[in-house]
Parts: structure tokens; C-alpha cells; sequence
């Protein structure tokens, strides 16, 4: 048994940058450490909230700040592992600890003396001589008490926390019932004609995929997002496709112990009676209130927008895809597992462009290293790596960052390649945020990918697609790293859902321009710069396949709505609903939603996402409308719009209600029009 004095996440972290001492963590320690973190922050609670003094900001609000430090910092190491290099014992504490984290969570939020502490130092915000930050932290702590239930009866209150547990068990069970069907498959490819048409990178991917599953020698496609998509695009074996494509989308819903059909059904059952019992029409009139959207109607209103020009552009291009089959003989309908691959040729049709002639010049090193001298240019900042600091798994890398006059900003992590203790997708997580109440604490951020990992020796070469998500990524850590606040709670992305993924999309707006592509997209090998004529069809190429890209996308976020609007949904069939759903709205037969439900990780695996999936939708309208600043000023690093966003959104975390903190940036709001030019979707009628 491990006891404080032994346990390293309980002792001082006496490591490079304070960093977690990963080399020293055993799955044993969790348990033991939250436990007592939670033990620590009951007892401060308690007597915060026993207090006789009149309750004020620091000795109620500043001291519940900290009261919650200690266990934030065992809880970032702990998911942060459990997502990003899981084993059974990992999946094992998470199972255990997710309800027990949730009635924790509860007796906080639900403790009535608490509450009323937190109440009248909010009720008395005008007369306590408050900064404005202080008065945004007393704002956001009465938000979410009164939000969390803290003004429901004894039986309100009793029933929410049975509610939240069981809701944090199936959260749990369901994303680790994605990683098992993800890590269960597998497709061998044993011949020559089995790799009819993948590229070389491709192939040499697959057989360090197959080395990795034990099987060298052979080829081997898994369901990480960047091998099955390579498969979908450049096999010309259709019955492969067709294979890996079906494997892809039944994820959760495959029968067996893994499957999410039940947990869906049930996590909406309980969703919409937790909003019941917390005053709100639906989940999703629940969740949006404290969202930028507000409501389910504006939130639907923007959906619809480019719903309408999304399937008519789909149309069109589904009818090109469609002759080119015929055009090679072919009399089979388009599919959705045809989709990739067709668009693909097209695209070399149309506009000379290889997606294979193009990757040799995005070298995984050369674009994180873009990503750092776009963050230069932007704000000043300088990434150098290290090598002493401890890390949680050998393909995980490190660098300091450094602000214009060299001081530390923070601890910048990259986590890259597709393994199967990785959850799939890419994310930007804390290890520690910034915050200034016990000195000048900086952040250790991590970005986590799922590319493809190359041979030993080989380069690691991404699509331009992977290129645009470790921009995204980046945009999110530099959220996180440039954070200038006093308070945890109001610290880098702790931001409402449809503002937070505003910084990650505007910042994939500069991979996308020349100064910075002709800088570091060189050939790997010779280290010649992408041709001039490679990068003009490449950029003319951006708008290619956008009537696909939004209807997957948004029939995901209107899927996503509905559910969350369905009310009383006894023995819901998820399967029937999403089926009818997608029939109703019109979905087009050749494309699939970007996330069936079974496997919408997003929306499913805890709430934070819930009724919430349109916010990406929603931030690329303010991304679309906030690099057309830089474009008025006639210069994608015009110094005067860098600052201004540095203030205004990169640093600012919490500190303002987010339609203030845009509107200071580019004086108003913006409207949907720039994204739909930058959709190619304004063209012809809208609907």
C-alpha cells in the first residue's frame, strides 16, 4: 500500500518545470492520491462553508479556488493518461473513480451553506470593490452552482447526484468501448494486389502498423482516423474500401460487451431529466444557456444557413463523382466508402493536384516547427526543445516556451502518432493551467494526434488534412500557454464550448498561406521548397469537396441537436432515431455523418460537447469573419490585428462574457457570410 511520503503524486513534483514525474507514476498511485485530494478538498470546503466571518471574496470564493488545486493536479495526470496511453489497470481505476469523482463533485455543488456564501458575495458584487476580473470569477461560481442544482430541494438534490454518477459511469464505459472496437480490428494486407494503389507513405505506415500488432513483414490498416482514411482514398480494391468502411462506422455498434446502443439511450434519458429537474424545456436548452448560442432555435437557425448550400453543392458534386465511375466503366451507385477515393481522382483531374505528389513536403517536423514560427510572428513567442524532462511515453517530445524578452511560458508537449492505447482523434489537454493566485504558476499543455507512425528511419509524412489538424491543435495550446490571468477557473480554454474552438480554427487559417507553406514545405528529401506551381494548385484546390465536408459535418451537429431535443425518449432506438433523423433533413445517400452516434465520443463520453457539436460550426463563423482582419489589413501578421487578438482572445481565458471579448477585438459581431465564402457556399440560392 502506498502512503503519502512514497506516493509521487502527492510529493513535490521536484522535476524540470514542476512537471508530472511520469517515469515514477504506477497505475497503484491513483486511487490512493485522489482520494486523499478529495479527502483534502471536502475538509476545506467544509470549513469555507462552517466560516462565522460574513462571507467575501477571499474567504469564500479565492478560498474555494484553491480548496480544489490539489486534486485538479492528480486528476489532469490521471485522464490525461487514461485518453492518451491507457492499459486495462488505467481502465480499470477509471471505471471505479467515475462515479465517486461525481458524488464528489456533488456534495461541493449541492452544499446548501456553501451556496449561500457564494450567493451573497455575489448578491453584494457592486458594493465589495471589485476588479473586473474578481467580479467575472464571482459570476462564473454563481453560474455554475446554480446550474450544478445548488438551489434544488433535499430530494432535487438527491435525485441530481444519483443522476450525475450514474451519467459519469456510462460516460466512461462508453469511450472505452470505442477504443476497444478500435483496437479489436484490424485488416491484413498480404499481397501485392491487396496494396493496389496506396502510395508508398502509405504502404510504409501500414508496415510499421503491422510491426506494431507483431505481424511483421505485412501490411496492416487500423482504424486510427489516418490509416482507415489513406485506405478510403487511395486502394483501388473497392471491396477493401468497403471492408474498412463499414469497420470505421459500426464502431459502438457491434454487439458484445462493447456496444453503445444502450449506454446512448440511457445517457439521453437521464440528460433530459436533469435538465427537467433544473427548470430547462430540453438537454439542449440546458446546455446552450451558458453557451454563446443561448438557445436550440439560434443554434439550428446557424445549422441550417449552410445546411441548404451544403447539399446542394454535395448534389453537384456527387453527379461528377458519379461519371467518372461511369466514365471508367463502372455501373455501381456511389457509396460512402467510394467517396474519398473518387474525389481524390477528381481532384487530380481538375486541378493537377496529388494528395501523394504533395506529401513529401509536409514533414511532421517542418510543420510543427511552422506552427512555431507562425506563433512567433503572431505573438512573439519562441519554442526551444528539452530533454530533461520526464515524459509518458518515448514518442512524446518537449519544448519551453519563451516570451519576446525570454522569459518561460509554459511547457509545450506533442504526442503524435496512432497507438492502441490511445483514444483516436486529436485533443489539446492541461497537465497544469496558468493562474497567478500562489505566484506565477505556468501552464504544461500537451497536443495529442493519431498520425500514422513511420518505419524506423523513415520520415513522418502527413496529409494536408493532418497538417491542418496539428494547426488546429497548436491553436488550442497556444489558448492555453499564452493564458494571462489571476484564477484557475477563468484560466486559458476554460471558455464556453462554441467560443473555445475559436482560436484552434483561426489558426489554421495560416497553413494556408504562402510565406508560411514556401518556408516549410520542403521536399524531405532534397529540401527543395514546394514548386511554386504544386502550391498555387494546391490553394486553388481549397474550396474542392466543401459540399461533403459541411453535410458530414453539420448532419453530425444536427443529429447531435435533435437528440438532445427529443424529450422523453423511452427505449430509444439510437439507430432508428439517427436513420429517420438523417431521412427527414435530407441526408445524401453517398455521405455518411462525420460521427454515427455509437461512436460519437464528442457528445457521448462525458457532456462537455452535449447538444454542443455545432460549435465548431458556430466558431468558424467567428474564425472566417476574424482572419478577414488580418486580410483588410493587408497582412496575415499585421502587428496591430496580432495584438489585439493576443489581448482581446489568446491571453484573455475567462475574464469577459465571450461576444464582449470578440466584439472588442474586431468591434461588432460577425455575420455568417465569411463563412460561407470561405466554404465556397455563397454562390446560387441559399436555403
Amino acid at each position: 500500500m502506498t502512503t503519502e511520503t512514497d506516493n509521487p503524486l502527492l510529493a513535490p513534483w521536484e522535476t524540470p518545470f514542476g512537471a508530472p514525474p511520469f517515469d515514477r507514476i504506477r497505475p497503484e498511485h491513483y486511487r490512493p492520491a485522489l482520494d486523499a485530494t478529495m479527502a483534502g478538498q471536502r475538509a476545506a470546503v467544509d470549513r469555507i462553508a462552517a466560516n462565522p466571518a460574513e462571507p467575501d471574496f477571499d474567504n469564500t470564493i479565492v478560498a474555494l479556488e484553491r480548496a480544489g488545486m490539489p486534486l485538479a493536479r492528480v486528476a489532469r495526470v490521471f485522464f490525461g493518461l487514461a485518453s492518451a496511453n491507457t492499459s486495462d489497470a488505467l481502465q480499470a481505476v477509471e471505471r471505479e473513480i467515475a462515479p465517486v469523482l461525481s458524488r464528489h463533485s456533488d456534495e461541493i455543488h449541492l452544499n446548501g451553506a456553501l451556496y449561500e456564501r457564494i450567493r451573497s458575495v455575489w448578491a453584494r458584487r457592486d458594493s465589495l470593490d471589485l476588479t473586473d476580473e474578481q467580479r467575472r470569477l464571482v459570476d462564473r461560481y454563481h453560474t455554475i452552482f446554480e446550474r450544478s442544482g445548488a438551489g434544488l430541494d433535499d430530494a432535487g438534490k438527491a435525485r441530481l447526484a444519483e443522476i450525475n454518477e450514474r451519467l459519469a459511469t456510462v460516460g466512461t464505459l462508453f469511450s472505452q468501448n470505442v477504443l476497444a472496437d478500435e483496437a479489436a480490428w484490424t485488416m491484413v494486407l498480404d499481397s501485392e494486389d491487396d496494396l493496389a494503389g496506396l502510395p508508398d507513405w502509405a504502404r510504409a505506415a501500414a508496415a510499421q502498423a503491422a510491426e506494431d500488432h507483431d505481424l511483421a513483414g505485412k501490411y496492416v490498416i487500423t482504424l486510427a482516423r489516418s490509416s482507415v482514411e489513406s485506405l478510403l482514398q487511395f486502394s483501388t480494391r473497392r471491396d477493401l474500401r468497403e471492408k474498412a468502411f463499414e469497420a470505421w462506422v459500426r464502431r459502438g455498434e457491434n454487439g458484445g460487451d462493447s456496444d453503445n446502443r444502450a449506454l446512448i439511450a440511457e445517457t439521453i434519458r437521464l440528460r433530459n431529466e436533469r435538465a427537467r429537474l433544473l427548470g430547462a424545456e430540453s438537454y439542449a436548452h440546458f446546455n446552450l444557456a451558458d453557451a454563446m448560442a443561448r438557445t436550440p432555435e439560434a443554434v439550428s437557425e446557424l445549422l441550417q444557413t449552410v445546411w441548404g448550400p451544403g447539399t446542394r453543392l454535395a448534389a453537384k458534386e456527387t453527379a461528377e463523382l458519379q461519371a467518372l465511375i461511369a466514365e471508367e466503366g463502372n455501373n455501381f451507385e456511389l457509396s460512402a466508402a467510394d467517396w474519398r477515393h473518387y474525389a481524390d481522382r477528381l481532384r487530380k483531374r481538375r486541378y493537377d493536384f496529388d494528395e501523394s505528389e504533395l506529401k513529401p513536403y509536409l514533414h511532421l517536423d517542418n510543420l510543427i516547427e511552422a506552427a512555431f514560427w507562425t506563433a512567433s510572428r503572431l505573438f512573439g513567442v519562441s519554442f526551444a526543445p528539452v530533454s530533461d524532462v520526464p515524459l509518458y511515453h518515448p514518442d512524446v517530445r518537449a519544448w519551453e516556451g519563451k516570451d519576446r524578452d525570454g522569459s518561460s511560458i509554459g511547457l509545450f508537449l506533442g504526442d503524435y502518432f496512432a497507438r492502441a492505447s490511445k483514444r483516436s482523434g486529436a485533443w489539446m489537454g492541461a497537465y497544469r493551467s496558468q493562474h497567478r493566485l500562489d505566484g506565477d504558476v505556468r501552464p504544461i499543455i500537451v497536443n495529442v494526434m493519431n498520425f500514422s507512425k513511420p518505419p524506423a528511419g523513415k520520415p513522418a509524412l502527413l496529409s494536408f488534412d493532418d497538417a491542418r489538424t496539428l494547426f488546429h491543435e497548436f491553436g488550442h495550446a497556444l489558448h492555453g500557454l499564452l493564458s494571462n490571468v489571476t484564477y484557475p477557473l477563468l484560466s486559458g480554454t476554460n471558455v464556453a464550448t462554441d467560443f473555445v474552438e475559436l482560436p484552434s480554427q483561426l489558426f489554421e487559417h495560416w497553413l494556408q498561406e504562402p510565406e508560411v507553406l514556401k518556408r516549410f514545405a520542403v521536399h524531405h528529401e532534397t529540401g527543395e521548397p514546394m514548386p511554386d506551381a504544386l502550391l498555387e494548385r494546391l490553394l486553388s484546390a481549397r474550396a474542392f469537396n466543401q459540399g461533403f465536408a459541411t453535410v458530414e459535418y453539420t448532419a453530425s451537429a444536427l443529429i447531435d441537436l435533435d437528440l438532445h431535443m427529443a424529450g422523453d425518449t423511452d427505449e430509444l432506438d439510437v439507430v432508428a432515431f439517427e436513420k429517420a433523423a438523417l431521412e427527414r433533413i435530407g441526408m445524401p445517400p453517398a455521405i455518411a455523418m462525420r460521427h454515427r452516434t455509437p461512436h460519437f465520443l464528442h457528445i457521448f463520453s462525458g457532456d462537455h460537447y452535449a447538444a454542443g457539436y455545432y460549435s465548431y460550426l458556430w466558431s468558424e463563423v467567428l474564425d472566417a469573419d476574424a482572419f478577414a482582419a488580418f486580410e483588410e489589413a493587408g497582412d496575415p501578421f499585421d502587428p496591430e490585428t496580432a495584438r489585439k487578438l493576443y489581448e482581446n482572445v489568446y491571453s484573455a481565458g475567462n475574464l469577459r462574457d465571450p461576444a464582449e471579448a470578440y466584439t472588442r477585438f474586431r468591434g461588432r459581431m460577425p455575420t455568417p457570410e465569411a463563412l460561407l465564402r470561405k466554404r465556397g457556399l455563397d454562390e446560387g440560392p441559399r436555403g
